[in-house]
C-alpha cells in the first residue's frame, strides 16, 4: 500500500514551489513531482527583470533554484518524474508516473504549466532566451532600438506587437495568410500603428545566428509564390498560442476549449472537491511568474483550509 500524504503536487514552476512552500509550512508535508520541465518555463528564460525583490534581475534557471531551495528547507520532497495517469474518482488520489510509481493523496494541486507553441525550426529552440521569445511582457525590455518580427495573426500577436512598440524601433508582423484573425479592436492597434509592418502572404522557415549565438536574421517564405528572402533580425517573437500541459486530466477535470482547466471563480478549486489547479494550466490571461506563484498560494491555503473540513 503506497503511503497517502496529505498535499502532491504536480509541476515545479513558481506556481507549484510557491504552493509547497505554503503546504510545507501548514504542515501538510507535500510532496512536488517536478514535471517534464523542472522549474517550468522559467527556465528557458535568461534574465527575469519583473519578478519583485530582484532589484537587479535573476537568471529564470537560478531563480527556480532559489524557489526549490526554499521549499525544502521547510520539508518539501521534490521528485523528478512525470505524472503520466491519475485517478480521482475516489480519495486518496491516485497519481502514476512514467518511472512506474505511484503517489497516493488527500490533496492534488495541479501546476503543470502550458507551454508556448513554436514553429517546429531546429535552429528556434536553439536560439530560445537568445532572441527567440514566447513572451514580450517577459522579454521586450531587451530589445530596445531593436528590429523585431512577431510570428501569428490573432489577438496574442497584435497584442503582443503593440506591447513590443515601447522598446523596439521597428515591428514586422509576420502573418501566413493577407488578413488578420483578431478582433476588430486588436487589429485596429496593429495597423493604425506606425511602428509596425504588416508582412503578408508570409511563413518564417528559419532562423538564422550566423554563429553568433544569437538571433541576427530569419528566412522568410512567400505563402504564395513559395521564394524564399533572408532578412535581418534581433529577435523573433512567437505569438501562435500556449497549450496547457493538461491533457492527462481530459475527461475528469472541467476544462475550457484549449484545455486550461476550469476554477471556480476568484479561486483554485477544481470541479472535484480536493484538487486544486493554479498557474498557467489555469491561466491563459496573464501567464507571469509572479501571478502564477500567487495562485500557487492560494491553491495551497483552499487545500490546507479543505483538509481541515474533511477531519
Amino acid at each position: 500500500m503506497s503511503k497517502v500524504h496529505k498535499s502532491l503536487i504536480l509541476g515545479s514552476g513558481p506556481a507549484g514551489y510557491t504552493a509547497a512552500i505554503y503546504c510545507a509550512r501548514a504542515n501538510m508535508q507535500p510532496v512536488v513531482l517536478a514535471g517534464n520541465q523542472p522549474g517550468g518555463q522559467l527556465t528557458i528564460t535568461t534574465d527575469v527583470e519583473n519578478y519583485p525583490g530582484f532589484p537587479e534581475g535573476v537568471m529564470g534557471p537560478d531563480m527556480m533554484e532559489l524557489f526549490k531551495a526554499q521549499a525544502e528547507r521547510f520539508g518539501t520532497e521534490v521528485f523528478y518524474e512525470v505524472a503520466e495517469k491519475v485517478d480521482l474518482s475516489q480519495r486518496p488520489f491516485t497519481v502514476l508516473t512514467t518511472a512506474d510509481k505511484e503517489y497516493k493523496a488527500e490533496t492534488l494541486i495541479i501546476s503543470t504549466g502550458a507551454a508556448a507553441q513554436y514553429l517546429g525550426l531546429p535552429n528556434e529552440t536553439a536560439l530560445q532566451g537568445r532572441g527567440v521569445s514566447a513572451c514580450a511582457t517577459c522579454d521586450g525590455f531587451f530589445f530596445k532600438e531593436k528590429e523585431v518580427f512577431v510570428v501569428g495573426g490573432g489577438d496574442s500577436a497584435c497584442e503582443e506587437a503593440t506591447f513590443l512598440t515601447k522598446f523596439a524601433s521597428k515591428v514586422s508582423m509576420v502573418v501566413r495568410r493577407d488578413v488578420l484573425r483578431a478582433s476588430k479592436i486588436m487589429q485596429a492597434r496593429a495597423l493604425e500603428n506606425p511602428k509596425i509592418e504588416m508582412l503578408w502572404n508570409t511563413a518564417v522557415t528559419d532562423v538564422l545566428d550566423v554563429e553568433a549565438g544569437k538571433v541576427t536574421g530569419l528566412e522568410l517564405k512567400d505563402t504564395k509564390t513559395e521564394e524564399k528572402r533572408q532578412v535581418s533580425a534581433d529577435g523573433l517573437f512567437l505569438a501562435i498560442g500556449h497549450v496547457p500541459n493538461t491533457q492527462i486530466f481530459k475527461g475528469l477535470l472541467d476544462m475550457d476549449e484549449t484545455g486550461y482547466l476550469i476554477t471556480q471563480p476568484d479561486r483554485t478549486a477544481t470541479n472535484i472537491p480536493g484538487v486544486f489547479a493554479c498557474g498557467d494550466c489555469q491561466d491563459s490571461y496573464y501567464r507571469q511568474a509572479v501571478t502564477a506563484a500567487g495562485t500557487g498560494c492560494q491553491s495551497a491555503i483552499e487545500a490546507e483550509r479543505w483538509l481541515e473540513e474533511q477531519e
